[in-house]
């Protein structure tokens, strides 16, 4: 099961959630509204036992020939 992102409408909690593709209805754990909404999320992945973003990855971190300085970690 994928691991999703929501927002809470009523205390704009954000909390990720284990659950099956095309559940309709997440309580937010710290207020239990059923007004949540699901967020769009970025995904990582490692590339030589180093962790990158897709958002560090399209913000210029290639520019150090090979994503290997300190602004890539």
């Amino acid at each position: 099961m994928p691991i999703y992102e929501f927002s809470c409408q009523q205390c704009k909690n954000k909390f990720e959630e284990l659950c099956q593709q095309g559940t309709k209805q997440i309580s937010c754990p710290k207020c239990g509204s059923k007004e949540t909404v699901r967020l769009f999320s970025t995904f990582g992945f490692a590339v030589s036992g180093n962790a990158c973003t897709t958002a560090t990855a399209s913000s210029g971190c290639g520019g150090c020939s090979g994503g290997h300085c300190s602004t890539c970690h």
